[in-house]
């Protein structure tokens, strides 16, 4: 699992059957720096997710990879590779809040 910003949407209109009516979101994959345990940033990288729980633009997310992204009852049958499973409310290292939604 990992965290991830939500950063756009996909829209497409030919594609297997199986994946029409699922919502397909853009991630940035986010990381605690090394520099500066108090804050997330970003990976560098962007990935296209099946949206299982209703996120939204800027919310942060949780995410799953391979095997574990077909395991939500959502899409235990489509042909994903990422899926968002949560959206996140705080992240706390070090017994430090470095991400709280409400903010």
């Amino acid at each position: 699992m990992f965290l991830a910003r939500v950063t756009g949407s996909v829209v497409a209109t030919q594609k297997v059957a199986s994946m029409v009516g699922s919502k397909l979101l853009t991630v940035e994959p986010l990381r605690v720096d090394p520099a500066n345990r108090d804050k997330l940033i970003s990976t560098g990288r962007t990935f296209v997710c099946v949206d299982t729980v209703g996120a939204g633009q800027g919310e942060m997310v949780l995410i799953v990879q391979g095997s574990s992204a077909r395991m939500a009852p959502e899409v235990e049958k489509l042909p994903v590779d990422a899926t968002i499973i949560g959206i996140v409310d705080t992240v706390n290292v070090e017994n430090k809040t470095i991400f709280d939604a409400k903010k």
